[in-house]
């Protein structure tokens, strides 16, 4: 594809067919996705490929884990004290905290956006049930076959992320490019122990999103697109 083809292409696939990736594929992306500039040079973040049976367990534990903090959450101040003292799974145990308040600057478009997707999704607003079912889709990554999680070393601070941002982007072009549909995913960032059961992570290493990977269903979730910002909003005017 043209450069700006796949810029235009790329968007959230939250739908994925369940035939697997071929493995050279996946290789072809990671290595021009590497491709990427980085913080002299160093690239800061260390990926984990997962496919096949290693993606199923994640899925499943992912999944669980996640139903339990709802769980918590609905149960009451109470509940989750008493999660935080026997160690419950659902418990997030996490290296970042993906939920944040968001700054009433961006707030708007934030609300925007959710509104769009659930829109789609026929969630209405106060159907708690059906809300907190579109989230734990997250943790079953739409159903992809593959997906890599993101890890950014923590000696060299906001850094890694802002690198780890640059190899995202380049990522998902790729997969665009080689035909496949992708979601960066910062809900994927609530647990790490599931993921610490299947790949060897150093410490150093703290785990940032996960990207799933797959191709994309015909599907009306995947024919939402948010319009994006004008340039003209983000420039700084002049004193």
């Amino acid at each position: 594809m043209e450069f700006l083809d796949a810029l235009k292409a790329r968007h959230s696939v939250r739908a994925f067919d369940t035939r697997p990736v071929p493995q050279h594929l996946l290789d072809n992306i990671l290595q021009q996705a590497a491709l990427s500039p980085s913080w002299s040079n160093t690239h800061p973040y260390r990926l984990a490929l997962a496919t096949g049976p290693v993606l199923e367990s994640l899925r499943e534990e992912l999944y669980s884990r996640f139903q339990r903090t709802i769980a918590l959450q609905r149960g009451g101040k109470l509940a989750q004290l008493k999660g935080l003292l026997t160690r419950d799974p659902g418990i997030p145990d996490g290296d970042v905290k993906p939920v944040v308040n968001y700054p009433k600057d961006l707030q708007a478009r934030r609300v925007e956006c959710g509104k769009g997707l659930y829109g789609v999704l026929g969630v209405a607003r106060n159907d708690l049930k059906a809300r907190d079912q579109a989230m734990a889709d997250n943790f079953r990554l739409f159903g992809a076959p593959a997906a890599v999680f993101v890890f950014v070393h923590e000696g060299v601070g906001i850094y890694s992320a802002l690198d780890a941002g640059l190899y995202l982007q380049s990522l998902m072009l790729a997969a665009t490019n080689a035909g496949l549909g992708s979601c960066a995913q910062g809900a994927l960032g609530l647990f790490r122990s599931p993921l610490d059961k299947h790949f060897d992570i150093p410490k150093q290493y703290k785990l940032l999103c996960g990207v799933a990977l797959g191709y994309e269903l015909d599907v009306p979730v995947n024919k939402f697109q948010p319009e994006k910002i004008k340039a003209s909003e983000l420039l700084l005017p002049l004193k």
